[in-house]
């Protein structure tokens, strides 16, 4: 930090991190990350959420957690809407987040194939 610019655009970017994690958006995404999510590779799908959601401006906020409970289906992400609703998608992988993004949370369409329901009745 060298100016009082450098100081200011640090504000902002610290403000829309507080934003993401207090919400104020129609859904919420939450990554499982404990020790069987990261090794399932929770990280990089976490940092795709965030990425696309920051870029891209979608109506959620992104967030993570710890463990969830079902480790075999790791990398789990949850999308909780205002309405109360919950959905949870298994075996997550980056790509499989961005269209998560844009159809659950773009346009309010749940990805059925990637949900933990469709995975049980795969098993």
């Amino acid at each position: 930090m060298k100016s009082l610019e450098d100081l200011k655009r640090m504000r902002e970017e610290a403000l829309k991190k507080v934003e993401m994690r207090e919400g104020g958006k129609d859904y919420r995404v939450v990554v499982g990350m404990a020790t069987c999510g990261i090794a399932a590779g929770a990280r990089p799908v976490l940092n795709r959420l965030v990425e696309e959601t920051a870029d891209k401006d979608y109506n959620c906020v992104v967030t993570q957690t710890g463990c969830i409970g079902m480790c075999v289906y790791e990398p789990i992400v949850e999308v909780y809407g205002k309405d109360g609703s919950h959905t949870t998608y298994v075996h997550v992988t980056p790509e499989k987040a961005d269209k998560i993004l844009a159809e659950h949370i773009g346009k309010g369409q749940i990805v059925d194939e990637y949900t933990v329901d469709a995975a049980k009745r795969e098993a």
